[in-house]
């Protein structure tokens, strides 16, 4: 198509510079008398003028043929390329995928039993609705190509899009779960469940109502988690942002220098104290004596008796801030009592969480003790970020950071509100993509085989001729509710279909023989057992709803 275009225009344009050529000698020749010399260079001129436009012609020609081969145009047809996930990615087989939904069913029951109620939001948000939300991790932020005036960013979490929500929905009251794929332009760490697209399962209380009942729940529903996913032992830290903040001024830090020093206190999780003194003095710009003033505090842990001793604490009650902190952990620990928590939960300064939107409590759920990974691994070639090449493994070695993290923020649907009006939010978010890989593990080490499909029951014939019998009777199946399958050929082995029940863990089977079926009845077998029975063909569907609700 581009060449017969290109053909048209240099037709079209040789046609005009021909007739434009020719059309002085059709007039003014004649009236003027013109001699031959002049008529010889007009024609020179004319001819001249010929070439050029041919020559801007073949020119533009060449511009297009080359913008074509740059777009794509026509691939080779034996193109080689990598097949690989983009980086920060996997693929999930069906033994995965059911691991998941069911580790996802589960954490969904607990949200429903809190009542909960679910919501969505797009996974794509105005950039201006994600900056300045983050602190440091706002680097993070996938940004998209501007699409039709307006400038996007894949959502970071689901905390600051259900502000949006509130906001924008004048809702100033709902309890709710969301869970859903979020993008971080992290560096990721796949044999530790961090990836740049991943899974949040968030729920979050908004509203106004008494002080730390809310947050409260909150961590009940972390535990109940934990307990329900059968990880092992877990310890819920708590903190609260007031408290950092009154530490830092207690201890001399700048306060527009709070968010950076809590950003560097937030990394103790992963990194000694010398590691983190360092970062605050070198790069943050902190005095050394205030930086080993901190440490003193940042290193400490424990429960009721750590909050009066610290309540005691001469420069902390010298600062509204702390106080009001302490005052608030205490009555948190209080009603964390109450709720049978006593022993899942620690009070402790090192956790910071450096999301500049926390404004109250904060809590962290780690394993006490993190199971190693030893996933098949599989090493694939990335670039990375500085444009040399790294292996990433999918699965290998490693150990599982938190599993669980949130906290108050009250300021942050006002952020969206026209007339700045708050509504008071405390949630929680479940690292889903970390227990993932920590149930994987276990079920790579135990070599059990997950079922894969929810099939009741599969439709089989002993011999040639009786598919049109199986489509009747799945048909039968099917209208009942019951969860049913068959061969896709015609003549399928017995054997064949009897072998596919036992490797999909099919449990039971339906023989079609003509013999069953001239009485009206069929045969009905145990995969396990092998044991049969005949059941009368009109109380099939019946018969089998009832093993299964046995089971």
């Amino acid at each position: 198509m581009l060449r017969s275009v290109i053909g048209r225009q240099w037709r079209c344009s040789a046609t005009f510079q021909w007739c434009a050529m020719f059309q002085p000698f059709g007039g003014e020749v004649g009236k003027t008398g013109m001699s031959t010399a002049t008529t010889t260079r007009t024609s020179q001129a004319h001819e001249q003028q010929q070439q050029q436009e041919i020559h801007k012609i073949d020119e533009e020609v060449s511009r297009l043929l080359a913008l074509k081969a740059k777009l794509g145009g026509d691939a080779p047809v034996n193109q080689k390329f990598t097949l690989k996930t983009p980086k920060g990615t996997r693929d999930y087989a069906p033994q995965q995928m059911t691991l998941r939904q069911g580790v996802l069913d589960k954490i969904v029951q607990v949200f429903k039993r809190h009542g909960g109620e679910a919501i969505d939001t797009p996974v794509f948000e105005l950039k201006e609705v994600l900056t300045g939300k983050y602190g440091e991790d706002s680097k993070l932020i996938y940004d998209l190509k501007d699409q039709g005036g307006e400038i996007l960013s894949m959502r970071y979490d689901l905390t600051v899009p259900l502000a949006r929500y509130l906001a924008m929905n004048k809702i100033s009251s709902i309890k709710r779960y969301h869970i859903a794929k979020v993008y971080r332009r992290d560096n990721p760490a796949m044999t530790r469940g961090r990836y740049r697209e991943f899974y949040q399962c968030d729920f979050d209380i908004a509203g106004t109502y008494d002080p730390m009942i809310a947050d409260a729940e909150c961590v009940k529903i972390v535990a109940e988690i934990l307990d329900t996913l059968d990880l092992g032992e877990y310890v819920i830290k708590l903190n609260h942002r007031q408290l950092l903040d009154g530490m830092f001024e207690a201890c001399g830090v700048p306060a527009d220098n709070f968010r950076a020093i809590c950003s560097a206190v937030d990394k103790l999780d992963k990194s000694p104290w010398e590691d983190v003194r360092k970062e605050m003095v070198e790069e943050k710009g902190l005095d050394g004596s205030t930086a080993d003033k901190i440490g003193e505090y940042v290193r400490l842990s424990g429960g009721t008796e750590l909050v009066e001793k610290l309540l005691a604490d001469p420069k902390l009650k010298a600062v509204p801030n702390a106080v009001k902190g302490l005052e608030g952990m205490q009555l948190l620990l209080k009603y964390c009592s109450l709720l049978g928590l006593e022993k899942a939960i620690s009070f402790d300064l090192s956790l910071a969480r450096g999301l500049d939107y926390y404004t109250g409590v904060i809590y962290e759920c780690v394993l006490k003790t993190e199971p190693p990974l030893s996933l098949p691994t599989t090493p694939i070639k990335t670039s990375a970020q500085n444009g040399g090449e790294q292996q990433e493994q999918q699965g290998g070695g490693g150990i599982v950071g938190s599993v669980a993290g949130g906290g108050r923020y009250d300021n942050l649907v006002g952020m969206f509100d026209p007339r700045g009006k708050a509504v008071p939010c405390v949630g929680v978010s479940i690292g889903v993509e970390r227990i993932f890989s920590v149930l994987e593990a276990k079920f790579a080490a135990s070599k059990v085989k997950l079922r894969t499909n929810d099939v009741e029951v599969y439709v089989a014939s002993a011999h040639k001729g009786l598919h049109e019998q199986r489509l009747r009777v799945l048909n039968q199946l099917w209208q009942a509710g019951v969860k049913a399958e068959h061969s896709y050929k015609l003549n399928p082995k017995l054997l064949a279909q009897l072998q596919h029940c036992e490797e999909n863990q099919i449990p039971l089977a339906i023989i079609l023989g003509d013999a069953e079926l001239s009485q009206g009845v069929v045969k009905l077998r145990e995969v396990v057992t092998r044991q049969e029975a005949s059941i009368k063909l009109d109380e099939l569907a019946e018969e089998i709803i009832k093993r299964r609700a046995k089971d």
